[in-house]
């Protein structure tokens, strides 16, 4: 993962503006701490810190175009820009190997329409110097991060996190996923807009096996493109163990070459953590000896996970409850892959939200409601999960893919009759799933139920984060929590304690804002609190919150 910073719109001297915004790009350099770089024009500055993952010899940003008139920062993977770059070769002279530079292409190309053809996960500043215009995105889902900000003055200011705007802009917003900001619009549009988003355009589609799996392996394939040591990350439970038991199916070719080449690196690492006795590690050493990865089990204890929180609000840079438990063992996980000498990692990220594989979704009342909920999840998963892997990971410097969350993956699984995905007549939840995949891996895994990682990385660590919370914050304090805390008061100890610590490190009201906090019950939506008499007046995240569920069927 790269870090961007950039700036439109200035009121100041651009000379002026440059040391403050290396001090800026200076924050978020642990997203890319192989190189850096700045332009800084009259009108506009943009800065880069480079995690270099394909082209690490002549890949440097801001990139340019010949002339020097477009300038491009970029934090982002283009999966298919090897198709771009042969259907533009005759308008456009690459000067890099870079993926990233198929959007300068095509906007020479197109102007600002062509967000379409990229499939990838991204988040960029473009600016057109000759025309005094600029162009920021964010991809689809949000897999990316990215942040907009204006300073007193007026100054337009993007950043791929929080902590490079904070204590420079007056106001901070999140960057919306699927959005552009077209400089001659000045406002924030949407550009990703799909049929499967309405419930009657998929409800009386047929869902084929086979072409779910398919759609998943082609996904994983064209995610493994690299010119750096890789790994997946393999925590045991079915999401994850699918995506390494596909990337392994790969992972002896370069994919550079469609396969017709060895793999610079064949071997397969994948990674697992969690408390010792942890149920999640005990399933992934099952699926990496199924599979033939090379795997590596890291132990953490409750004590090194509670001394790290601090460090995780700030790099993670939000007060969730769900999205700090869980974070804290990713962070901690991403260190020693780093230590390995890995500089990417694919994992199962968005699989519960397109599958419904929450155990919540059991109690969905139809078909319809079921629909409308994943498509809901899918739309908050950057302010959830995509966060957390990104920033988790991108702490030392390493970067996630979620082929779950592939563009032209998600237009199959998402367009295939919601029934099919329901877990009803004893079918377990993501069924449709364990069915297409079964035969990759071991049994007792690809029918496991399904467990959070916050939860499956043992028990005792979601236990310990509410016994220190509950000592450490009094029952008056929440009762005031609202008199300290006026925007989204805290609504438990635990919740008050991360907030506690986030306006240390982020202490602005505008920082505060970029954060949601609603009730939820084993990770779903408000909405989906109707489902069930028994959610009223819940408020806990973990997956335990739900019990008695299923049957397992086959």
């Amino acid at each position: 993962m790269c870090g961007i910073v950039g700036v439109f719109e200035l009121k100041k001297d651009a000379e002026s503006l440059r040391g403050q915004v290396l001090k800026m790009a200076k924050k978020i350099r642990h997203r890319g701490p192989d190189w850096s770089g700045i332009y800084c024009g009259e009108k506009a500055i943009l800065a880069h810190e480079r995690l270099s993952i394909v082209d690490p010899e002549s890949g440097g940003q801001p990139l340019k175009s010949k002339d020097g008139k477009l300038i491009l920062s970029v934090n982002g993977e283009i999966y298919n820009h090897r198709a771009i770059r042969a259907e533009l070769a005759n308008d456009y002279e690459f000067l890099t190997g870079s993926d990233c530079e198929v959007i300068l292409a095509l906007y020479k190309k197109k102007g600002i329409h062509f967000l379409e053809d990229l499939n990838g996960i991204f988040a960029f500043a473009l600016y057109d110097e000759e025309k005094d215009e600029y162009l920021i995105a964010r991809d689809p889902i949000g897999v990316i991060p990215l942040y907009i900000g204006w300073d007193s003055l007026g100054s337009l200011y993007v950043a791929s996190e929080l902590k490079a705007l904070e204590g420079v802009c007056s106001r901070i917003e999140v960057f919306l996923p699927g959005h552009y900001w077209y400089s001659k619009e000045g406002k924030m549009s949407k550009w990703y807009i799909r049929d499967w988003m309405e419930y009657e355009n998929v409800k009386d589609n047929p869902a084929s096996i086979h072409e779910l799996r398919q759609a998943l392996e082609a996904a994983v394939q064209r995610q493994l493109m690299s010119d750096v040591p890789y790994g997946v990350l393999l925590s045991g439970g079915l999401d994850s163990s699918v995506i390494s038991a596909i990337a392994k199916k790969y992972a002896s070719k370069r994919i550079e070459t469609d396969g017709q080449k060895d793999a610079w690196w064949p071997q397969l690492h994948s990674f697992a953590i969690g408390l010792k006795g942890a149920p999640d590690l005990t399933a992934a050493r099952k699926v990496a000896d199924y599979i033939g990865t090379v795997h590596h089990e890291i132990n953490y204890t409750i004590q090194e996970g509670l001394d790290a929180l601090r460090d995780v609000i700030y790099y993670i840079e939000t007060y969730d409850v769900t999205t700090v438990r869980a974070s804290t063992p990713m962070y901690l996980l991403a260190r020693f892959i780093k230590s390995m000498g890995i500089k990417m990692v694919l994992s199962g990220e968005g699989a519960d939200e397109v599958f419904g594989g929450y155990l919540y979704f059991h109690k969905a009342p139809n078909a319809l409601a079921f629909h409308e909920e994943t498509v809901r999840k899918l739309n908050k998963l950057y302010l959830y999960d995509c966060l957390r892997a990104n920033k988790s990971l991108s702490a030392w410097g390493v970067e996630g893919r979620v082929p779950f969350l592939d563009k032209e993956f998600l237009d199959v699984a998402m367009r295939l009759n919601p029934e099919a995905k329901m877990a009803k007549d004893g079918k377990m939840e993501k069924w449709i799933v364990r069915k297409a995949f079964e035969d990759i891996l071991p049994a007792d895994v690809a029918w496991r139920q399904k467990e959070q990682f916050s939860d499956g990385v043992g028990y005792s660590w979601i236990d310990t984060l509410k016994k220190i919370a509950s000592q450490a914050v009094t029952d008056e304090q929440l009762a005031h929590a609202a008199e300290r805390f006026p925007f989204n008061p805290p609504l438990n100890k635990e919740e008050y304690c991360y907030r506690s610590i986030f306006e240390e490190h982020f202490p602005s009201l505008t920082a505060a804002q970029t954060v949601p906090s609603v009730p939820s019950v084993a990770c779903s939506t408000a909405e989906a609190l109707a489902w069930d008499s028994s959610f009223r007046n819940m408020n806990e995240p973990s997956g335990r919150a739900i019990k008695n569920v299923h049957v397992q069927s086959y």
